[in-house]
C-alpha cells in the first residue's frame, strides 16, 4: 500500500511542473523555484518507492548478494553415560 502511495505522490508534482511550463511562469524566478521544489518532492517520494521495492525484493541491488541458508548440520550425538564395570 505504501508503495502505491509513494508512486502516486511522486507523479503528482509533475502535473504542477507541467502547469508551470504551460502557463509560462517557468521563466520567472518564482516558477523556477516552484519547479525545483516540486522536483525535489517527486524525488523524495520516488526514492521512498525505490526503497520499498528493494526491501520487498522487486529490485535487485548491485553488490547485494542473496543469502543462501546454510545447510542444516546434524545435531551432535549425545555422550554415552554408560560406564564399564
Amino acid at each position: 500500500m505504501m508503495l502505491i502511495v509513494s508512486i502516486v505522490l511522486g507523479i503528482v508534482p509533475w502535473f504542477g511542473i507541467a502547469w508551470t511550463v504551460t502557463t509560462g511562469t517557468i521563466r520567472t524566478q518564482d516558477g523556477l523555484f516552484m519547479s525545483l521544489i516540486l522536483l525535489f518532492l517527486s524525488g523524495v517520494f520516488f526514492l521512498n518507492a525505490f526503497w520499498e521495492m528493494r526491501d520487498k525484493g522487486m529490485i535487485a541491488v548491485v553488490g547485494k548478494k542473496k543469502e543462501v541458508p546454510a545447510a542444516a548440520k546434524p545435531a551432535p550425538k549425545a555422550a554415552s553415560a554408560r560406564t564399564e564395570e
